[in-house]
């Protein structure tokens, strides 16, 4: 069993290929190590999972596999990426699940062409790739809850999502797009998965549970935008994990229950589908601090702030499709996947 994980010193990444990699797959990782944020958060992901030829490790942690092969390379690459994919004779055995992306919409203003560039480009490459000589069993690939943009409440994948609020937004719903067309004329298995929200250990430094819990321990102020009001399906990074290990072998198929006339936003003519993968409740930012204080045992300093540009006020997430699909949900509750954060942040960050 062999996968290749684009974006595998990422946060979710890092966790998909241990979950992987303790079920006996052969991993083949590929990430950038880009300095959206530390590198040293990625590196220290790499070591866990056991590269021990990556330039500039401290070799001396070991790890958990010899299973784990990493590139330092670039999605955006063209003819790198497949040269790996060449380089392992990846095939119809084989799965793929890309992660990579410029996240978040800290740079939608100061960067938005790495949006562009990564986030459609660098999958435009992945679907040629995969598309052409080495037809992978199974693509699977990371869209957001973003793609609903302005829309509320609960959320389903047969909603209409023409309203985007980011470019980062924008960039996965056309990761959407062109999956759909890429099933239509080459009949390639492909399923995004669209995550809502996600934290826990090893989480990405600019999410709002780190940095929430940093101020805190700092004893430094934390905005919150939308007076507080805004509110979110966060979902815990195991959950994620579990349901991602699940659709693996759920290879989506033609659907013959679709109807062009009447077309259904959730289901396709092509091996083709799309997934929330969200908790079922929502939380405001308000009540989350309330949640973090609880957890830590400290009290937060709070600015309130009107909503930002790129900002959505809140939606939940109707994760149905998933349950009845692979038999699983997210469930996670908050107060224990905090905690568990919290236990890690302490520990990584050697905070007494």
């Amino acid at each position: 069993m062999r996968a290749i994980v684009t974006g595998c010193a990422g946060f979710i990444g890092y966790h998909l290929c241990k979950r992987l990699l303790g079920e006996g797959f052969e991993v083949i990782g590929i990430d950038n190590i880009n300095a959206y944020y530390d590198t040293a958060l990625k590196n220290a992901r790499l070591v866990r999972l056991g590269d021990l030829k990556y330039t500039g490790l401290n070799t001396d942690l070991g790890g958990v596999s010899d299973n784990f092969k990493f590139y330092k390379d670039d999605i955006t690459d063209h003819d790198r990426l497949g040269e790996i994919f060449y380089e392992n004779n990846i095939g119809d055995k084989d799965y793929v699940v890309h992660l990579a992306a410029q996240a978040g919409i800290a740079r939608i203003f100061t960067a938005p062409l790495e949006y562009i560039n990564t986030n459609i480009k660098g999958f435009f490459n992945i679907l040629e790739v995969c598309s052409g000589r080495f037809k992978p069993k199974h693509v699977l690939y990371a869209s957001s809850s973003s793609v609903y943009g302005a829309n509320q409440g609960i959320v389903s994948e047969c909603d209409n999502v023409s309203h985007p609020v980011s470019l980062y937004g924008v960039s996965k719903k056309a990761n959407e797009l062109l999956a759909h067309a890429y099933a239509h004329t080459y009949n390639l298995p492909l399923t995004g998965m669209r995550f809502f929200s996600v934290y826990g250990p090893w989480g990405r430094p600019d999410m709002a549970l780190s940095i929430f819990i940093k101020a805190i321990f700092a004893g430094e102020r934390i905005t919150l935008f939308n007076h507080g009001h805004m509110y979110r399906s966060f979902t815990y990074v195991d959950d994620i994990i579990e349901s991602v290990f699940r659709l693996l072998d759920c290879i989506p198929e033609s659907n013959p229950a679709w109807d062009p006339t009447k077309p259904d936003r959730s289901i396709s003519e092509h091996p083709y589908q799309v997934y929330n993968i969200g908790g079922y409740s929502a939380i405001t930012l308000r009540d989350f601090v309330t949640l973090i204080e609880e957890v830590t045992g400290k009290k937060a300093l709070v600015d309130l702030a009107p909503m930002r540009k790129c900002d959505i006020e809140g939606f939940r997430a109707d994760s149905d499709n998933l349950l009845a699909r692979i038999g699983y949900a997210p469930s996670t509750e908050m107060v224990e996947g905090v905690r568990k954060y919290v236990e890690w942040h302490k520990d990584y960050y050697n905070i007494g």
